[in-house]
């Protein structure tokens, strides 16, 4: 075997893939991450609500990474399209798949593709900036929207319906949603819960921030509170997440409202059975859900007969991520991941294929938070070590750095370096500054590669 040192491809450059990059760096390799878009971090920088700028610190974890001997960066290269699967085997000792879930979970009922409905994943990344959703018209003229879910997507979404322009001017929202929330007239924000308070999956920092939006005030009916036998058993055992958030949504039902221009309101025990209207979004049917236990242990939510119309003209659902197929690479449908035992990529025979990784979303779906990322990361890096000091990688006759940029060169592919993104990230953070912003964000994909061909002072 040769002594040269493992050149691995990371395929995506959130965290999950540079924290691969970093493991696979510590261990001597070289590593080229490979990205689609022209920036880095993933959902930390098109995903993180932009009023939580202390969750976008995490960057700063992986530009130590990205400065580490061995590292490079390939921006606006999308694997799949501009270079190949089989492209990677033949240029890298090893492929890691990092690339996260791409697209919603579906409702599945009557009237979700009407006009209106949206996946809340849509509205974050158009406020977010994303270059790929910049062109979408979100109508903001009704009165009311509902947030389908009660993940911290989507109290995100809700907490940024309800923010004021004092809120918003501050963060890296891009420009056009600001001006676009600002003049919105929606007054009234309903967040709806399948299950009940002891089951819902937001954290309770991001719940207790609903209760000090300046310009909206929270209601809770103190009737959708009261736990269900089954509930009240479960929170004695429950962690100490689930039985603060009940806490603070009981505080919550207490409150006297101060009379703000909005109004939040959260509810439980409902679930969507239609979105009404003659070509758009005019209202939502809902339906009450009584809780059981179910044979597993866990708790179910069962729909009764009690049914409720609420009149909206914006429904976002946020239900949760799904993982996207990629060519040529084993895909389980039902799960909305790779195929995979630990982060070894299985072929349809069950067995791993050789040079093949995953880690992250698209490896164990979309759970857990940044930082859960590294764990994972680090049970696939160490399968891949393990492979390679057992001789189970092919060693690629082509992996070195100069054969890669003839390849890309030859594509004709406008490839991002990270000195590109260096240059976007200065032109934004000068943009950003006079206005005390962290940054202004360039928004379309002409801006982002003119913005990459600059040098950075």
């Amino acid at each position: 075997m040769s002594d040269r040192p493992l050149h691995v491809a990371v395929v995506g450059s959130g965290p999950a893939g540079f924290y691969a990059a970093d493991y696979l760096l510590e261990a001597g390799a070289q590593v080229d991450v490979l990205e689609r878009l022209p920036t880095p971090w993933g959902l930390v920088r098109l995903g993180v609500a932009p009023d939580h700028p202390e969750l976008k610190t995490a960057s700063r974890i992986f530009e130590k990474t990205a400065a580490k001997d061995g590292f490079r960066f390939f921006g606006n290269v999308e694997v799949g399209s501009d270079v190949a699967h089989d492209d990677l085997l033949r240029f890298y000792d090893a492929v890691v798949y990092t690339v996260g879930a791409q697209t919603d979970r579906r409702l599945g009922i009557v009237g979700e593709e009407l006009e209106g409905s949206w996946a809340a994943t849509e509205f974050v990344a158009w406020y977010n900036g994303h270059p790929d959703y910049q062109h979408l018209e979100f109508d903001l003229s009704n009165e009311r929207a509902v947030v389908i879910g009660n993940g911290n997507v989507a109290v995100d979404v809700a907490r940024i319906l309800a923010r004021t322009e004092d809120e918003l001017a501050p963060t890296d929202i891009t420009d056009e949603s600001t001006a676009a929330l600002v003049a919105s007239s929606i007054a009234d924000i309903v967040m709806l819960g399948r299950r009940g308070p002891a089951q819902a999956a937001f954290t309770p920092p991001e719940l207790k921030e609903l209760g000090e939006l300046g310009g909206a005030d929270v209601f809770v009916d103190p009737a959708e509170l009261e736990l269900d036998p089954a509930s009240e058993a479960s929170l004695e055992t429950a962690g100490a997440r689930a039985r603060r958030n009940v806490d603070i949504l009981r505080e919550f039902a207490t409150r006297t409202p101060e009379g703000k221009p909005k109004r939040l309101a959260l509810r439980f025990c409902v679930s969507p059975v239609q979105i009404l209207g003659e070509g758009r979004v005019e209202a939502i049917e809902i339906v009450r859900n009584s809780l059981v236990m179910s044979d597993d242990g866990q708790i179910k939510a069962v729909p009764t007969q009690d049914v409720e119309v609420i009149p909206c003209g914006l429904v976002l659902r946020s239900v949760g991520y799904q993982g996207v197929a990629l060519p040529d690479i084993p895909f389980h449908d039902e799960r909305g991941v790779i195929r995979n035992a630990g982060g070894r990529v299985l072929g349809e025979d069950g067995e791993p294929l050789r040079g093949v990784y995953c880690a992250g979303w698209i490896k164990r779906g979309p759970s857990g938070v940044i930082g859960t990322n590294k764990k994972d990361a680090a049970e696939t890096v160490a399968l891949l070590l393990e492979d390679a000091e057992a001789g189970l990688l092919s060693r690629a006759e082509e992996a070195a750095a100069e054969d890669v940029d003839e390849l890309l060169a030859a594509r004709g592919l406008a490839c991002v370096t990270y000195a590109g993104w260096q240059a976007i990230d200065a032109a934004e953070r000068a943009a950003g500054e006079p206005h005390g912003r962290p940054r202004t964000k360039l928004c379309s994909w002409d801006d982002l590669l003119a913005a990459a061909r600059q040098t950075v002072p």
